[in-house]
């Protein structure tokens, strides 16, 4: 069966979004936390509404089978997923959708349409899921004239060598249908970043995607064994290798491109054979950072958790996961090879000695259970709250970094408080900032921060805008990181300049003229056309 359409604004496809009791809950938290009874709501986009402009161009007759201007298609890549892109599409703002949504069924056809896009002085924005929460697949403004260029028609896995455990597989492949193709083989890529189910292959390479699991293999570059690519300048193929000391890697300088450099078509990934055992739960601690010395001593044992994330206080009662007076830790131990009691075991001695308690231990299905099974299901459902906040005027975004252990406490303390004097002065009253890790390593955590603010319709992006720009200030003056996995598209742009060291830019602009001579791909994400 043919899968629904993605919306044009909201997360996922036509008939999904949060449940009746979801949606009750939310409210209900956000009720309390800013003592009013209810929130004046604004109608949300629909088809009918939306009036685009004309095309600017028309395809040439070899590609117009494969192109679209359908309203639908257009609006449908006008816009990411961030809160940004729910305030344009509230305010029927659609300017920045694609004259012409192109398909391509194969690397000729993407050859073809970079060619007439280079002719034509057309941008053209590379698009996968679509799930960007930073503008990296948001068309410029300022561009003559706009392609995107839809991947998902390459979708299957071409190749499995079960041999050295890898597969060959085409970049425009969601999630699911990624692990349904490895399933018959008992194999899993395993990475499962929280858009999986919208997302694609190409999208995690191209954005350097963090998948669900908190240590050892975190992020896709860890899953990468070669990559096909086609560029305005002609396509290349990395060789394909367990590893290699021969230079500086090609498949480094295209893993996190963003698309300016060029389109990822296929890829051979490294796979893990399907996990057979589980062990895992959730443990109570009394405050966040004590639940962070814990994870600290956890992340240097060797043990290497699935899952070992922390959720403070504020954080694990806005998604049902405690009450409001603990910290809660979810961890959890993989394998498709041995039973893991002992690793279990050898964690819990870790968490114990820092007051740790914990609230379910060692059981198969322990960690869709209790606090950690609340945590997980609202960790899945959690980006479908947006398109019901939103139009109630609830300024809710999140923003994630990483920094060493040293230096964290007295960094999470700066953003925090940073972020909600920001919040005072943009809205005139008091929201909220909570953390929670993301990942882990020996050497530091991905702190992930979630605001709230009660704004006002008619200056919700200003008020976003504010608070933004002082949590990213606060981030990069402490020395973390604008993004852990996010990306940096076109929102993080100003603070990846900081962070960026200036000799690197240029480097990566001559990459960029060498690859893309007339600058057609993706102009203005990570650096300027």
């Amino acid at each position: 069966m043919a899968q629904a359409r993605l919306k044009i604004f909201g997360w996922g496809r036509e008939g999904e979004g949060m449940t009746a009791e979801e949606e009750s809950f939310s409210l209900g938290i956000h009720r309390r936390r800013f003592g009013v009874a209810d929130f004046p709501s604004i109608p949300t986009p629909t088809l009918a509404d939306i009036r685009l402009r004309a095309p600017r161009i028309a395809p040439p007759a070899a590609l117009a089978g494969i192109c679209s201007i359908d309203t639908h298609d257009r609006a449908a890549h006008a816009h990411g997923k961030g809160f940004t892109d729910a305030i344009r599409a509230l305010s029927n703002d659609f300017a920045s959708a694609p004259d012409v949504v192109a398909y391509p069924q194969n690397e000729q056809d993407i050859a073809a349409v970079m060619d007439w896009a280079g002719g034509a002085g057309a941008a053209l924005i590379p698009f996968g899921g679509g799930s960007s929460v930073v503008g990296g697949v948001t068309p410029p403004a300022n561009a003559k004239a706009t392609i995107t260029l839809d991947l998902d028609r390459l979708n299957k896995v071409l190749e499995i060598d079960r041999t050295s455990r890898a597969a060959r597989i085409q970049a425009g492949i969601f999630g699911p249908d990624l692990e349904n193709q490895l399933r018959p083989h008992g194999l899993t890529l395993r990475h499962f970043p929280q858009s999986f189910e919208f997302s694609t292959l190409g999208g995690w390479i191209a954005t350097r995607s963090g998948g669900h699991y908190a240590t050892l293999y975190t992020h896709i570059d860890d899953f990468v064994e070669s990559l096909r690519v086609v560029t305005p300048a002609g396509t290349l193929e990395s060789r394909r290798l367990p590893g290699s000391g021969a230079g500086p890697s090609p498949d480094r300088m295209f893993i996190g491109s963003e698309g300016i450099l060029g389109v990822i078509t296929e890829a051979w990934m490294r796979l893990q054979n399907r996990p057979k055992f589980r062990a895992g739960g959730a443990v109570r601690f009394k405050d966040f950072f004590t639940a962070a010395r814990a994870l600290r001593v956890l992340s240097q044992t060797g043990l290497y958790p699935s899952n070992c994330r922390i959720l403070d206080a504020e954080e694990a009662f806005n998604t049902g996961a405690a009450d409001g007076s603990v910290a809660i830790m979810v961890l959890a131990f993989e394998s498709a090879d041995h039973p893991l009691d002992a690793w279990q075991a050898r964690a819990l001695e870790v968490v114990r000695d820092f007051g740790g308690e914990p609230e379910t231990a060692g059981r198969p299905d322990a960690h869709r259970e209790g606090a950690a099974g609340q945590w997980r299901n609202a960790f899945i459902r959690m980006p479908y709250g947006r398109e019901k906040m939103t139009p109630r005027g609830i300024v809710s975004d999140t923003f994630e970094t990483a920094i060493t252990w040293e230096r964290f406490e007295a960094f999470h303390d700066n953003v925090k408080a940073a972020t909600e004097r920001a919040i005072r002065d943009a809205t005139g009253r008091p929201g909220q900032v909570t953390c929670r890790f993301t990942h882990v390593y020996p050497d530091g955590p991905a702190p992930y921060f979630s605001f709230h603010a009660l704004g006002r319709h008619g200056a919700l992006m200003e008020q976003w805008q504010a608070i933004k720009t002082a949590a990213s200030d606060a981030v990069i003056d402490g020395g973390g990181t604008i993004t852990h996995h996010h990306a940096v598209g076109r929102e993080h742009r100003p603070w990846y300049d900081r962070q960026r060291p200036d000799l690197f830019a240029a480097a990566l602009t001559a990459a960029k003229q060498a690859l893309d001579p007339r600058g057609v791909l993706n102009p203005g994400v990570l650096i300027d056309p």
